[in-house]
């Protein structure tokens, strides 16, 4: 079989408005995805436990909300991790419609099903980097009579988003691919767009080899920021 240079030229044009969308979803499931798990994070590293009475009898409001707080937290990523993506997404655009006599399109429900299905990977990236970071520098904080979120914000959150770089960075990949599975709902994305080529001019090969050299040049781009980054924040 010939390899034909001139399908790809022709197909560049329709393969971009995929590549488009592709970085629409991930760049705001994303987004959406590291503040729900920035905060889960934060709930799930620093949340007391029912059973601590000595911060319950000093907090009695924040000693019963945390925890119970802290417990959706431990749901929600135990839900999240433990089913396929492609269920959540399944579930977000057809039956959460009828639970809610809503409508929901599609590029909405693969931007929601990214931003929560992250948002659980990354809470579990933030939670580990938190508590990696020595306890008498909260300690340090409180003893200085510094608020909670500066704490976070000054002191524990930059050594700790050091530390976090590297697990984000491959998140973000992750679900750079991941946006492939958004094919099932007809979201007319990199793979969709790739697929409906494909289906018109049968050369697969040609196709499909520009598809995933796409995807690679957008997953080089992005390790090539996040190392940049490392770079920047490096600790000499």
């Amino acid at each position: 079989m010939d390899f034909d240079f001139s399908v790809i030229w022709e197909a560049l044009p329709d393969l971009w408005v995929g590549t488009e969308l592709t970085i629409k979803i991930t760049l705001l499931g994303l987004i959406g995805g590291a503040i729900v798990g920035a905060l889960i994070g934060i709930v799930r590293a620093y949340a007391p436990s029912i059973s601590d009475s000595e911060f319950r009898s000093r907090h009695p409001v924040a000693g019963v909300v945390l925890p119970v707080l802290a417990f959706i937290a431990r749901l929600y990523v135990l839900l999240i991790r433990g089913t396929p993506m492609v269920v959540q997404v399944m579930f977000i655009y057809f039956a959460f419609p009828l639970l809610f006599q809503t409508r929901v399109d599609g590029v909405s429900a693969a931007i929601a099903t990214l931003a929560v299905n992250s948002g659980a990977y990354i809470s579990e990236i933030v939670r580990g980097s938190l508590l990696s970071v020595p306890r008498g520098l909260y300690e340090a904080g409180l003893a200085m009579g510094l608020p909670f979120h500066k704490i976070i914000a000054k002191i524990i959150g930059p050594i700790a988003f050091r530390r976090m770089i590297p697990a984000l960075g491959n998140q973000c990949i992750i679900s750079l691919k991941d946006t492939s599975i958004f094919i099932v709902i007809g979201v007319a994305e990199l793979t969709r767009a790739g697929q409906e080529i494909m289906a018109t001019n049968y050369r697969a090969v040609e196709i499909w080899g520009t598809v995933a050299f796409l995807y690679l040049i957008l997953t080089g781009i992005i390790a090539a920021v996040l190392r940049i980054i490392e770079k920047r924040m490096r600790i000499l």
